[in-house]
């Protein structure tokens, strides 16, 4: 009896270890990876925030070689200013970021922040400013593979739905304030409605993106934190129909469609 008791109480719970949810996803973790990446290339045009009139352009330039990702994103503005970000990851059945770099350069093709961010082994580099503004950085961080920033977010939206819990997903970023600052991002579900393209009407999805720190806490976030939005169309895998936010730490306002 007490045989046959042990093994009711052992079937009992591995049922319930069956049943139980997976462990929640903390915002350090990498982020699942629902769909394969590969080679991809493109040109896409910069708007005003209003959609109005095309003020620069992004080059964008994604290469796996095995399980290594790399990605390219250069914006080249009509003033002749740039901003260009450049990542490394490793892609399986999650996204970790191994690093990357990230440069703005003024009117006169000048670099006023360079920095290199090293996930692998937690150190950014680099600086921000020119002439007596100029600040170096060399700082030891704590950086997750689930760190994400530049083209690399585009990778978080695009898995959303897999990773998501209660329509929000957290992850860790580093932002050029201009110095570099780790902080948590949160990507919330908004309504679901449709844009007016040629031909008919896409059904899609708003993504917000914001800092999860308190403005009041941290009020240099609030000035660093514009309404940022991507705008997705369901599929396997989702697109990304729009962007409106801000182009960097300068608050410039941007639209990319």
């Amino acid at each position: 009896m007490a045989v046959a008791g042990l093994r009711l109480l052992a079937t009992a719970f591995l049922g319930l270890a069956i049943l139980a949810p997976a462990a929640a996803r903390e915002p350090g973790d990498p982020i699942r990876l629902a769909y394969s990446e590969g080679d991809l290339a493109g040109l896409t045009r910069i708007l005003s925030p209003d959609g109005a009139k095309t003020i620069g352009f992004i080059d964008y330039r994604q290469h796996r070689h095995g399980d290594r990702l790399t990605m390219i994103r250069l914006a080249r503005f009509n003033d002749g200013s740039s901003d260009e970000d450049r990542a490394e990851a490793r892609v399986d059945k999650t996204l970790e970021a191994l690093g990357g770099r990230s440069i703005i350069r003024d009117v006169h093709n000048t670099p006023v922040v360079d920095v290199t961010i090293d996930v692998t082994n937690g150190h950014i580099t680099g600086f921000s400013g020119i002439g007596k503004e100029r600040k170096d950085y060399d700082e030891r961080a704590d950086l997750t593979a689930g760190t994400y920033w530049g083209p690399l977010v585009s990778l978080v939206v695009k898995n959303f739905d897999q990773n998501a819990v209660d329509g929000h997903l957290v992850f860790h970023s580093v932002v050029l304030t201009p110095g570099p600052r780790m902080i948590d991002m949160e990507l919330v579900h908004g309504d679901k409605t449709a844009l007016k393209r040629p031909g008919g009407r896409v059904a899609v999805t708003a993504l917000a993106l914001k800092p999860t720190i308190n403005f009041i806490v941290d009020p240099i976030v609030q000035r660093l934190a514009p309404e940022t939005e991507f705008v997705v169309s369901p599929g396997t895998p989702p697109a990304l129909v729009r962007f409106a936010g801000p182009r960097n730490y300068a608050g410039q306002k941007i639209r990319i469609e």
